[in-house]
């Protein structure tokens, strides 16, 4: 189907990013995953191409309000090649419209300019061993000092992305005790330099996909964190979470979607060289029901994802619109991507074949930023169920 999404200036702004994953990334991305990161040279090209300054006003370097469809195409792009921009998702998608939205003007003059010219970028810390998605569960201490000029850090998190090439990581600390009938008071967001005293990089964890973007853990002991770096109020962080996960449930529905679309067309080059028994793979009925089945359920994805960028264009993308959107687009792409693998018979299980790739990379769509269970909670609790 014809997509109408996307304007002239969307589509220009495509070729620059295509052609530069063409010359940046793809000749250098095999390297990129065996040392488990992207370098971190790549961000400040990407922040020349202005692509890590969305959202950040023009006073402070960024591109103003721009809309998230350009992001979008960053990782329609990405997943069209098979590669990915290491954290970039993380730091300019989900971590810096805490700023945007949290931030006072002194502290937008300090961190936003940096941002904004890829030279800051940015991760979360929010798990930790043993809480999951318990976020009222946090141990993390943040002690505020006698003076009350400073927080004193203290505690450990774990499956942090991106923190090794990060500047900035705002950290879920527990300010106050939890009261009796609210479990989640007394978290607040800190924004903690990488470089301070007692920042500690822990494991870096082996994970099956997404090889090229560093997960690892933190631990923090006796960090220095001056009260200047405390994003929004004391002890409200937990409501500050939430704001922004109907965009981030979007963009991996847009992960989801894009990776999709990327599979058939990889299996569809494949099935179309490789013979077997003389014919092309592609010339048997079995292979064209299946891409045919493919495409059809990338085509129904595709529009649900399109209406959600619109939604948000306008500010009215729900939460529970959020919740449909990454369910059925990473769903989507567990099946198609599972049956066009299989289309390439062993060659399929070979890394040096995309879709062996975009196989590991998905699965774990399905799992953050809420599992498809939580997804369904959601979904369900909308319906009045």
């Amino acid at each position: 189907m014809k997509r109408t999404v996307y304007n002239d200036e969307h589509e220009a702004f495509r070729d620059t990013i295509r052609t530069f994953i063409a010359k940046e990334i793809t000749p250098h991305y095999a390297d990129w995953e065996s040392a488990n990161r992207v370098p971190r040279e790549l961000f400040t090209k990407l922040g020349d191409l202005g692509a890590t300054g969305f959202g950040i006003p023009e006073e402070f370097g960024g591109a103003g309000d721009a809309s998230f469809k350009f992001q979008a195409i960053m990782q329609e792009e990405a997943a069209r090649a098979a590669v990915g921009f290491g954290h970039y998702t993380v730091s300019i998608g989900i971590v810096l419209p805490y700023l945007l939205r949290l931030a006072d003007e002194v502290q937008k003059k300090r961190w936003l300019p940096g941002v904004a010219s890829g030279e800051t970028m940015l991760c979360i810390a929010m798990t930790e061993p043993g809480t999951g998605s318990d976020l009222a569960g946090i141990k993390t201490t943040a002690k505020l000092s006698e003076d009350s000029t400073h927080y004193v850090l203290n505690g450990a998190k774990t499956f942090i992305t991106g923190a090794v090439n990060s500047e900035l990581c705002v950290v879920v600390a527990r300010t106050s005790a939890p009261t009796a009938d609210d479990r989640r008071f007394g978290l607040s967001l800190l924004v903690v330099p990488t470089d301070s005293p007692g920042f500690e990089y822990g494991r870096k964890l082996e994970k099956l996909g997404l090889r090229a973007s560093d997960t690892s853990e933190l631990s923090f002991a006796d960090v220095v964190v001056p009260v200047e770096n405390l994003l929004g109020e004391q002890d409200r962080g937990f409501s500050y979470l939430g704001q922004n996960l109907p965009r981030e449930r979007l963009s991996i529905g847009v992960g989801g979607v894009s990776s999709a679309a990327a599979a058939v067309r990889f299996a569809k080059d494949y099935v179309t060289e490789r013979k077997v028994f003389g014919k092309p793979v592609a010339s048997f009925q079995n292979t064209k029901f299946v891409l045919a089945e493919c495409a059809t359920d990338v085509e129904a994805a595709q529009v649900l994802v399109d209406r959600g960028l619109e939604l948000d264009d306008f500010g009215e993308l729900t939460a529970a619109d959020a919740a449909r959107i990454k369910l059925f687009c990473t769903e989507v792409a567990a099946r198609v991507i599972d049956k066009c693998l299989q289309l390439h018979g062993g060659y399929g299980y070979m890394l040096e074949y995309p879709i062996a790739r975009l196989y590991a990379d998905t699965r774990v769509s399905r799992i953050y930023g809420g599992t498809s269970e939580v997804m369904k909670t959601i979904i369900a609790k909308d319906m009045g169920l």
